[in-house]
């Protein structure tokens, strides 16, 4: 195999589970995330695996920065198939009734202008190739109104419907978008929350191309978890979340 993914706000748990999933598969990985240094970490860690990797760091909020980042990639490794999107909120997350225009804006600068800096980064090549793989990753807050992740649910719930709207319109041209709502912790070792088991599922989206989403967990128990959350709450103190394209990357 001569394909090339790439990875966005890669990180050590979902963004390596991916890289490694696809990488085991004969894929070039490339990884784009803010810090060099944990770059350099994670792809010496897949080239010990055999994986031809390489790191571009890039600040995913600065749009010229992470164009210059996937173009950097392109001209490494080659022709983009797969880019998979999934940085890890930064910033402030704030409760309902405390989310402010600022804290609102840096959660939707990164989640969604960050994915359409991205797409648009590599759409025209796959266009004109009438071939590849855009997977959009976002958390059960996408769905599951949470007020403790208020800022950070406006920007998941606007990622999801934009993954939708371009699966639909992307999809005649040979293009697979699809979105990955994670409703789960990402625990090594834990069964479906491991990296490594979703990663797979990463992977098997992209083969079967025959859905628009991926969920992982279980939505129920979460919804449930804010069903528990009181009025009077301190809302200075969120309730556990392990949500992690919600809280963690």
């Amino acid at each position: 195999m001569d394909k090339t993914l790439v990875v966005v706000g890669a990180g050590p748990r979902l963004g390596m589970g991916v890289a490694r999933a696809f990488g085991r598969r004969g894929f070039r990985v490339a990884l784009v995330a803010r810090t060099r240094s944990t770059l350099d970490t994670l792809v010496a860690e897949l080239t010990g695996l055999g994986v031809s990797a390489a790191a571009f760091p890039a600040d995913v909020r600065d749009p010229a920065a992470l164009t210059a980042a996937l173009t950097a990639a392109r001209a490494n490794l080659g022709p983009i198939d797969v880019l998979e999107f999934s940085p890890s909120p930064t910033g402030s997350i704030t409760h309902a009734a405390r989310t402010t225009v600022e804290s609102a804006l840096a959660q939707f600068e990164l989640h969604v202008l960050g994915a359409v800096t991205a797409v648009r980064a590599v759409l025209p090549e796959m266009q004109a190739r009438a071939a590849g793989t855009v997977l959009l990753t976002t958390g059960v807050s996408s769905t599951v109104p949470a007020p403790f992740l208020a800022n950070v649910g406006l920007a998941m719930a606007g990622l999801r419907n934009w993954a939708h709207a371009l699966h639909t319109e992307l999809g005649p041209q040979g293009i697979h978008v699809a979105t990955v709502r994670i409703a789960t912790g990402i625990v090594p070792g834990g069964g479906e929350s491991d990296p490594g088991a979703i990663g797979d599922r990463y992977y098997d989206l992209y083969e079967r191309r025959d859905r628009v989403e991926e969920v992982i967990g279980d939505p129920d128990a979460f919804r449930a978890l804010v069903a528990a959350t009181r009025p009077g709450q301190n809302p200075t103190a969120p309730p556990t979340v392990t949500a992690p394209a919600d809280t963690a990357g």
